[in-house]
């Protein structure tokens, strides 16, 4: 499936995305299971864990119907890695205009960080197929309900960064399309039953 399409499909089922940072790639397969067991279709391994391009060939090898990608993604080389590795998905901290540009360029799904409205329109215009709102703890609802007002219906925003299923409700009645969950989902060491615990708390939420 075309990856904007996978995207989509994904959203509509759980619009959360897992941020796997520090996952070793021998514990990818187990985590990947358990996530996809909770409904999880999207996820995100950080070029600042161990082997990350290890665990994301594993896990979009395995899981074909989840968005498999990275995060932490910084430059344009960094995103033909991904892509050699079989990830569709490219999440950053920030907005580079190459890295996005590289990323449309290969046909992938791509989330820079944005934290004011002018770093989010020329993200948009650099062709990000939505926009990570980072850190979430310098943007609360309000600010998203402020940039939702400006910003095309269309645009998917996706706060990350200190979330709970408490804060949910409220990004989401401001505008928010999704969430990435980073350390209340998994963190390593983590057992994949208890990756499933939060995961399945996520969804619930």
């Amino acid at each position: 499936m075309d990856p904007e399409a996978l995207f989509t499909a994904a959203l509509a089922e759980l619009p959360l995305i897992a941020i796997l940072r520090g996952i070793e790639p021998r514990d990818a397969l187990p985590i990947g299971a358990a996530l996809g067991d909770a409904g999880w279709r999207l996820i995100e391994v950080p070029l600042n864990s161990p082997q990350p391009l290890q665990s994301i060939e594993a896990l979009a090898h395995a899981f074909g119907t989840s968005l498999v990608g990275a995060g932490t993604v910084l430059s344009a080389t960094q995103v033909r890695d991904v892509h050699a590795a079989g990830g569709r998905l490219v999440v950053a901290p920030n907005f580079d205009a190459a890295v996005v540009r590289e990323a449309v360029r290969l046909g992938m799904v791509c989330l820079p960080g944005v934290a004011t409205a002018s770093e989010a329109f020329a993200a948009l215009a650099a062709g990000a197929s939505g926009l990570k709102l980072f850190p979430a703890e310098m943007i609360p609802p309000a600010a998203v309900k402020a940039l939702r007002a400006v910003l095309d219906a269309s645009v998917r925003l996706f706060p990350v960064g200190g979330i709970t299923p408490a804060t949910t409700a409220a990004y989401r009645a401001a505008g928010a399309n999704g969430f990435g969950i980073g350390s209340d989902l998994f963190r390593p060491g983590m057992s994949a039953a208890t990756v499933a615990q939060n995961a399945l708390r996520w969804a619930a939420a």
